[in-house]
């Protein structure tokens, strides 16, 4: 039977799912699929290139939304969070693709939010280092919060000081991910007040 790479991505993100990105080697790949793991470099020709396509499918329901800017980066950045729940260690996987440059997918949200942000308006010089602040947030958090998930499956307790960190997940990524569009806000007044004193 012939092995397409359409296989490869499936595999290796069912065993994401069942083992976690720790978990996730070639050679398992290769065991799962039952061929060798030279097969697999004929589809992708290393690690970084599968993990990326694996990222890309994570993240294929992810896409702009109509709207005002606000109203584009708070639904981007709540599916964003929301497909990387869906797998396990899927924001670890993410961020790694992300940093290597490897996903397609995350270049594209990244322009869209880009975009968004000039229409903030952020300055279009600063609009990608907006984006990726904005997804630095959304990358970070729910890392925390998967990590969070794994700890209270093991059975483990929070120490008494992290109380705040038990409330509602969803309304602390809310509560950050405002005060981020807030500050893109900011700096649209700011921007609105220094051009009226140039009139």
């Amino acid at each position: 039977m012939q092995l397409h790479k359409r296989d490869v991505i499936d595999a290796a993100a069912a065993l994401l799912d069942s083992y976690g990105i720790a978990d996730l080697t070639m050679r398992r790949l290769a065991r799962e699929l039952k061929v060798s793991p030279g097969a697999l470099y004929w589809h992708f020709p290393n690690k970084q290139a599968l993990l990326g396509a694996v990222a890309d499918r994570i993240l294929q329901t992810v896409d702009d939304v109509p709207g005002d800017w606000r109203d584009r980066v708070e639904a981007v950045c709540a599916r964003l969070r929301d497909a990387l729940l869906s797998h396990t260690d899927g924001a670890e996987l993410v961020s790694a693709t992300f940093a290597s440059g490897h996903s397609q997918a995350m270049a594209r949200i990244v322009e869209v939010l880009a975009d968004a942000a000039t229409q903030a308006p952020v300055a279009p010089s600063k609009g990608e280092l907006a984006a990726r602040t904005v997804v630095y947030y959304v990358l970070g958090f729910t890392a925390d919060e998967q990590s969070r998930l794994q700890w209270d499956a093991s059975g483990a307790a929070l120490p008494d000081e992290q109380a705040v960190l038990t409330t509602n997940p969803t309304e602390r990524f809310a509560f950050g991910l405002r005060l981020l569009v807030d500050g893109m806000a900011a700096a649209r007044a700011e921007t609105v007040a220094a051009a009226r004193n140039f009139e």
